[in-house]
């Protein structure tokens, strides 16, 4: 049951770059998480996504091992980032935002998956740990740095731009 968990029941069988389908697979369930249960339901469904990680990844992941098979933790930290976005629309009161508002679901798609792949600082730190609980925090880092990127980027161009 671990593996199932660890590769999102097969979604890290798929080739090429199953990083890049896991956090598709996560932006899509995001999205129809929030539409059906609300930010709310999206920042639950993250924290038990992110414990059952941390087990699934213990339970399969080996000494300085990350498979490439293992896509759960791209979807706790796709999830994070599109927490961001998803509590900004809340809080505007836009309850159909992934249709209205989809820069901001692409945004955290394409802004982790830069975080990602580049690896910068704390990122790339918990990548090098050579651990289970580095396969998570990895990414968790990245979901952070896109997410605050997103708030940045959005101030820029609603605020600066006027747009």
């Amino acid at each position: 049951m671990m593996r199932a968990i660890a590769t999102v029941f097969g979604i890290g069988r798929l080739r090429p770059a199953p990083g890049t389908w896991g956090s598709a697979a996560a932006i899509v369930a995001g999205v129809a998480i929030d539409r059906l249960f609300t930010v709310w339901g999206l920042l639950a469904a993250f924290v038990i996504v992110t414990a059952l990680g941390f087990r699934a990844c213990a339970a399969v992941c080996g000494p300085g091992e990350d498979p490439a098979e293992v896509v759960i933790d791209e979807v706790a930290g796709q999830w994070l980032a599109l927490l961001f976005p998803a509590f900004a629309f809340w809080n505007r009161g836009l309850t159909d935002w992934a249709l209205d508002a989809w820069p901001g679901w692409v945004a955290a798609f394409l802004f982790f998956r830069l975080f990602d792949i580049w690896k910068p600082w704390l990122v790339g730190r918990a990548d090098r740990r050579g651990d289970a609980t580095g396969v998570m925090l990895d990414d968790l880092w990245a979901g952070l740095f896109a997410g605050l990127m997103i708030m940045v980027t959005a101030g820029i161009w609603h605020g600066v731009m006027g747009l």
